[in-house]
């Protein structure tokens, strides 16, 4: 498992085409490509080493090695929780809890997502760095996309360029929305004088958030989300903007009174697996913290 390394066997169709040719229309990138050719890695054709210039014929057996990754100078692999729910040769898919950062911050340097991935990397002898595909905020709970290797990464980037990593949250929004559904097109910016904290502002970035209530109750509304684009705290910044931050979140508006922190959670996962070519949903209930406000709420 130390090295990422992908094979096809070459068909007809593919015969005469340039190595070169081939890995592009395989999404091979230059960047990749160039890792492969001067950073250890290898192509090979029928078990010998080979260059890019190298013509394909039918039948040929066509191996990329990847060089072995490295992760980050100071990102220590860290021997804590990790709750996986599907794992392959590619890509994992882990439940996160809330209070947990996806990266090491200034303010946590230990115990993230990715320090944790490293130190299940090093216990099941994987070389590779940490490649979250969907981070989360630190107190948003649910479900991750995680790329094992860099180049399977680079897949799931393009997918997500394309809209084809879909999402789903459910959130509690503080105070009754009056509408059954509804969208939010608002574009966000950072907001001056924060490094953190974003604004729906006319000089942002276009951002899309579609919504639909599940349920009202005497303090809050639980809604469902769904994300046309992914800016940094989209959701949080557009229910604020509507007029119903999320319950627990100062940041925007939002109080403590029934939980400790904002009241949102990926509830659901789908895309396109990249090698397998086969579509894989996901889904995650309610946390214990969210799903018991729910239950004191229906019992009002």
């Amino acid at each position: 498992m130390a090295r990422f390394e992908l094979k096809w066997k070459i068909t007809a169709r593919e015969a005469g085409l340039l190595i070169r040719e081939y890995l592009k229309d395989n999404h091979i990138s230059k960047t990749a490509l160039t890792d492969i050719k001067f950073d250890g890695g290898f192509i090979r054709v029928n078990g010998q080493e080979v260059n890019v210039r190298y013509v394909l014929r039918e039948g040929d057996v066509l191996q990329v090695g990847f060089p072995e990754e490295v992760p980050s100078e100071g990102m220590k692999g860290e021997d804590l929780p990790l709750n996986i729910l599907y794992e392959d040769d590619y890509l994992l898919v882990v439940n996160k809890p809330a209070g947990v950062n996806s990266i090491p911050s200034r303010e946590h340097p230990f115990g993230s997502l990715a320090n944790r991935l490293i130190g299940y990397y090093q216990r099941i002898g994987l070389k590779s760095a940490a490649h979250i595909v969907t981070r989360l905020d630190r107190d948003t709970s649910g479900l991750v996309l995680i790329a094992k290797h860099r180049h399977v990464h680079h897949l799931f980037s393009e997918q997500q360029r394309s809209r084809k990593i879909h999402r789903m949250y459910q959130a509690f929004a503080e105070g009754s929305i009056c509408l059954d559904a509804g969208t939010i097109e608002q574009p966000i910016a950072r907001k001056k004088d924060s490094i953190i904290e974003r604004e729906v502002n006319e000089e942002g970035q276009y951002a899309c958030t579609h919504y639909q209530v599940i349920g009202r109750h005497k303090e809050f509304t639980h809604v469902k989300l769904k994300l046309e684009t992914g800016r940094t705290h989209q959701i949080r910044v557009h229910l604020a903007w509507l007029g119903f931050p999320l319950a627990g979140d100062e940041l925007y508006g939002g109080t403590r009174r029934f939980i400790r922190r904002q009241a949102l959670h990926c509830c659901s996962l789908s895309f396109e697996h990249p090698f397998l070519h086969k579509p894989l949903i996901f889904d995650q209930p309610l946390p214990e913290d969210m799903n018991c406000l729910l239950s004191q709420s229906n019992g009002q």
